[in-house]
């Protein structure tokens, strides 16, 4: 075996995976740009204060139209508990905005099928129902308390401030009018540009461990550890160890797609991939942040609330599914060798990076590069700037957007 061609192979694998997911990720992007653009943070942290059915679903709709990687989810989370969220309702809003989102529905339905998508939007819902019964009984009084007062101690992690950002736009008008102006255009331009800088890293993790499953690890290993042979066991073994190998991967959000299509080859069961995919909030990471947040007790509490509301999530869509014939019987992921050819994802990804191209172009003349600067800087130095959007003191400024100073 020459160590060199198989690295080359899983370079390869990744890369095509990363052509094939390109344009999805640009439109859905741009999509979670423009709806972040016209919706107000602060009209939402107001929506979120209790933990009745109807703050949930406030906090599951405004999460999924609030659209963030994971680290920036789990930091936007704490933001909305410290200004009066409760912490059902930020860990809901939370869940929504990583696993409820237009990029990864499209590309779900993209690499893996419409199924997929449809158990993902089903089972995301399943799992925020199952979290807040679970934050009732293990997640209420002194453990909430002291979680609180953790979570206001100061600024921790460089996502803070991209958390914190308000560039929506202010002005009156309607919904057309105010995200076909100038501002729109550049709040638009700023939320496309800082999405992709907090989840860039972790597609191209999942994209390289992906590849790196794909090429190296044969299909009948995979196979004998998801328990192939005995379909009644891998229906029960696929959900709890789908999680874990999420855990291990270290990979967030969309950036387990293309994983999760390599394991569903390899013979995971549906309700496994399901509980795969909304894993990636219990990344060691993540999880390390949890305990920076709200302290040990609440950061172990949360952690396992949401593995058992993962592994919960996939059983009853694996249950649901398979009688309604929803479960896919060929596994047929798109898991593609390196390729070029002058086909209609060729044309996509030109189309979508020329609108790429202009959105930069807006950020760069916009002031877009000094935020950026800041946002990947020592939380410390922000804490310290008065103008920075992840400050204690301006969370209230109604003005700033973060993008050229402007103000309604």
């Amino acid at each position: 075996m020459n160590p060199l061609a198989e690295a080359g192979h899983a370079l390869q694998m990744a890369a095509a995976m990363g052509w094939e997911i390109l344009w999805p990720l640009i439109l859905g992007f741009t999509l979670s740009g423009v709806i972040q653009a016209v919706v107000r943070r602060e009209q939402v942290t107001r929506l979120l204060e209790g933990d009745s059915p109807r703050h949930l679903a406030w906090a599951t709709g405004l999460g999924a139209a609030s659209s963030s990687c994971s680290y920036a989810a789990v930091a936007l989370a704490r933001s909305l508990f410290r200004k009066g969220a409760s912490l059902s309702a930020a860990m809901a809003f939370e869940i929504a905005s990583t696993n409820l989102v237009i990029e990864l529905g499209i590309i779900l339905a993209l690499l893996m099928g419409w199924q997929f998508t449809l158990a993902e939007f089903v089972g995301g819902p399943i799992m925020i129902v199952l979290v807040a019964l679970a934050f009732r009984l293990w997640m209420r009084g002194r453990i909430v308390d002291a979680a609180r007062a953790q979570a206001e101690r100061g600024l921790t992690g460089s996502m803070e401030g991209h958390a914190a950002m308000d560039m929506s736009v202010k002005r009156e008008g309607t919904l057309w009018q105010r995200l076909f102006s100038g501002d729109g255009f550049t709040s638009v331009a700023h939320y496309y540009v800082m999405d992709w800088a907090s989840v860039l890293r972790d597609i191209v993790l999942g994209l390289l461990i992906a590849g790196a499953f794909a090429a190296w690890i044969p299909t009948n290993w995979l196979q004998a550890f998801f328990l192939t042979d005995d379909p009644t066991a891998a229906k029960v073994w696929g959900p709890l160890i789908g999680p874990l190998v999420a855990v291990v991967s270290f990979v967030c959000s969309i950036g387990n797609v293309p994983l999760a299509a390599v394991l569903w080859n390899g013979g995971i069961s549906f309700g496994g991939v399901v509980s795969f995919l909304f894993a990636d909030l219990i990344i060691v990471p993540i999880i390390l942040i949890y305990r920076k947040y709200y302290g040990t007790r609440a950061a172990l509490r949360i952690t396992g609330i949401f593995y058992l509301a993962m592994v919960g999530a996939g059983y009853v869509i694996e249950l649901v599914f398979a009688p309604l014939g929803l479960i896919p019987d060929e596994r047929s992921a798109k898991v593609v060798e390196a390729s070029f050819t002058w086909n209609y994802t060729t044309w996509l990804n030109i189309a979508f990076l020329l609108l790429t191209a202009v959105l930069l172009v807006r950020f760069v003349r916009t002031g877009g590069v000094a935020m950026l600067r800041m946002m990947g800087g020592s939380p410390e130095a922000h804490a310290g700037h008065p103008g920075h959007p992840g400050h204690e003191g301006h969370e209230g400024h109604p003005g700033h957007r973060g993008h050229g100073g402007h103000e309604d």
